[in-house]
């Protein structure tokens, strides 16, 4: 049996290529190398350079490989790009998923694991935020996973297709061993943020917001190692083949963590200070955004293993240090 995963060469794809390879599964890779690194894959993992969209290079990897399940991370992921540039987005999230999918019908495939976000939750009104809670975008990134949501529902009621949606709260960390990690030029992950500026990478960071209705004034997020997030899938994975229904899933800690604790922890592990600016509030930014992940603790065999900011931290640190740029100490 064979895991197609579109992404795979990106930041979390690469990650659950590993975890597929360390399972002994067999796995081949669609990614365009937009955003992914072809050095960060296995060695032997078959790549194919393309486009998840592309209807015949999908069918084309599903016949040649005999494709039994999809792992769906291709996407475009940063919120303020989607607002400057939402058919993109539409285009780069939604149309690229109904086009996999018509192909995954048409080659039999009837297991999907779909990458979405806490973004489709907007700004809750509970903390921690269950799955049942009502789903209000409040950019084009997070209306785009939805509408893939929505089809996903219809096309697997239609074609007896079983699906898994994770939706993601805030991704960190990276490969404990240090062979992949977050890796995009101009990122705008926070811990990644923090990171570059403690090497010395940016000469700053921004804090946007200290008027929140949190105890330090600043937004709080559920954090997940990126290597858990892996690991939820591979769970995931497991269920849909003991024959699971479809369903959807929170993919988070069930706590939170504020900018001003990241940026300690971050400062903490490198031993380094560093210019943080304080900047004005982000329009359409929760206060907090924390998972409710009861579902998926019951149902998933799914078991954490690094669910402490500070491993994500020292993960995330470690990794940037390989990375190319400047480093120096920061007074």
């Amino acid at each position: 049996m064979t895991v197609l995963v579109t992404g795979g060469a990106g930041y979390i794809g690469s990650h659950m290529v590993h975890a597929l390879v360390e399972a002994g599964e067999g796995v081949v890779v669609i990614d365009n190398l937009s955003t992914g690194f072809s050095a960060f894959l296995p060695e032997g993992v078959p790549l194919f350079i393309g486009d998840a969209g592309d209807e015949n290079l999908v069918a084309g990897v599903i016949a040649q490989h005999k494709i039994e399940s999809i792992i769906h991370f291709a996407g475009s992921i940063v919120v303020p790009d989607s607002v400057r540039d939402p058919l993109g987005y539409y285009r780069n999230n939604t149309m690229t998923t109904r086009s996999l999918l018509n192909a995954a019908v048409k080659g039999g495939v009837n297991r999907f694991i779909f990458s979405s976000t806490a973004a489709v939750y907007g700004n809750p009104d509970q903390v921690p935020v269950p799955e049942h809670a009502p789903t209000r975008p409040a950019s084009p990134y997070g209306s785009s996973k939805l509408m893939t949501e929505i089809m996903l529902h219809d096309v697997a009621s239609a074609h007896g297709m079983n699906y898994v949606v994770l939706r993601y709260f805030n991704v960190a960390g990276a490969d404990p061993k240090l062979r992949t990690g977050q890796s995009t030029p101009a990122a705008t992950h926070l811990i990644k943020v923090a990171c570059e500026t403690a090497l010395g990478k940016r000469p700053k960071m921004d804090v946007f917001g200290t008027d929140y209705p949190t105890p330090d004034g600043t937004c709080i997020r559920d954090y997940i190692h990126v290597s858990d997030l892996a690991r939820a899938h591979s769970s995931a994975l497991a269920y849909l083949r003991r024959g699971g229904k479809s369903m959807t899933f929170n993919c988070g800690y069930g706590r939170g963590a504020s900018v001003f604790e990241v940026v300690d922890a971050v400062k903490r592990a490198s031993g380094r200070d560093f210019p943080v600016e304080i900047s004005g509030s982000r329009p359409g930014d929760p206060a907090a955004l924390v998972a409710n992940v009861d579902r998926i603790r019951a149902i998933l065999d799914w078991r954490p293993q690094f669910q402490d900011l500070d491993t994500i931290v020292a993960h995330a640190l470690a990794w940037e240090r390989r990375l190319p740029g400047k480093q120096t100490a920061v007074a």
